[in-house]
């Protein structure tokens, strides 16, 4: 029984958010509020228009079928309890909830890396080996390539929730951020967190740095493709197909990196409230970007657009005829 005494004395967290700028919180929960309702519509017209058209049965839009439910599901993760606590200035949340939200955060983050890596892949595999493209491909590949991308995000997540939470907080519980996210959750934990520190450099490599490499090099031989072709059209189509996926990914990368990358203030006087800032951008863009994803998609997408099209006509027909 010894080795499953609880060492944490702390029983809830309390996440500040905006407390300090009671005028900003309405603003922002209203701002929270209509994104959130443009990304389940958005994301669930993508994902029903992905099952039901048969033109989008192929690899890149399951792919991007598989995208639209992970932004779904993050973003459920977080922003209803956040809406709770900013209408509610109810700011605690129990410590099985804060663990609770630091692994859907963690594995659809890792989860959405290793998509955005295989989707680069395929339209590797599609533009540069176009003849081989429905034998490498093939439905068991793609299917398996989603399927470790979820189940490889998930393990990531449980291995790293499992390190933070199973650290001794005994004193300070305030989280001076919106959500548990387990950098600002680590800082409060009383005990030594090294090995925290070098498990999540080795996901860091594992879910960010090595995606990013498939990508980058994949472009590179996309790129040297379509400059390589004779025909204008031919490049236009090319460059089309990999334009919206392309967009998604300096959106996603570029957020991630001006978050976590960039120096930090050393002035202790602004610490409080660049906290603060830093934890009001680390919500918008959990939210903005996957708002953003089925908007680009359609868009940029004349498939996309044409299958959204056809959704909605067949709804508009059947709902004149009953």
């Amino acid at each position: 029984m010894d080795i499953i005494i609880n060492k944490t004395f702390v029983k809830e967290f309390i996440l500040l958010g905006l407390s300090g700028y009671p005028r900003f919180e309405i603003i922002f929960s209203a701002l929270i509020l209509v994104m959130y309702v443009v990304i389940l519509i958005g994301n669930g017209v993508l994902i029903i228009a992905c099952i039901f058209d048969s033109r989008l049965h192929t690899p890149m839009y399951f792919f991007l079928g598989n995208l639209s439910l992970l932004d779904i599901c993050y973003t459920s993760s977080s922003v209803p309890s956040t809406l709770v606590s900013l209408i509610s200035k109810k700011r605690n949340i129990s410590f099985s909830g804060c663990t609770v939200q630091m692994f859907f955060g963690f594995a659809m983050g890792s989860t959405e890396c290793l998509l955005l890596g295989m989707m680069a892949f395929d339209r590797y595999v599609a533009i540069c080996n176009p003849l081989r493209y429905p034998i490498i491909m093939s439905k068991v590949a793609y299917v398996l390539m989603a399927s470790v991308s979820w189940l490889s995000g998930g393990i990531n997540s449980v291995v790293q929730t499992s390190l933070a939470m199973q650290l001794p907080f005994c004193g300070n519980n305030i989280i001076n951020h919106f959500l548990c996210e387990i950098l600002a959750v680590l800082k409060l934990a009383c005990a030594d967190i090294s090995l925290n520190i070098v498990t999540l450099a080795v996901s860091n490599m594992a879910f960010l740095v090595l995606p990013l490499v498939v990508i980058f090099f994949s472009y590179v031989f996309i790129l040297y493709t379509i400059l390589r072709m004779n025909s204008a059209t031919g490049r236009r189509k090319a460059f089309s197909t990999c334009s919206a996926h392309l967009t998604v990914v300096i959106i996603f990368y570029g957020t991630i990196f001006f978050m976590y990358a960039k120096p930090k203030s050393q002035n202790i006087l602004r610490k409080d409230n660049m906290q603060a800032v830093e934890g009001l951008l680390s919500m918008f863009y959990g939210v903005v970007t996957p708002m953003l994803n089925p908007i680009i998609y359609s868009l940029r997408n004349k498939d996309v657009k044409a299958a959204v099209k056809y959704l909605l006509s067949c709804k508009g027909v059947n709902h004149k005829t009953k």
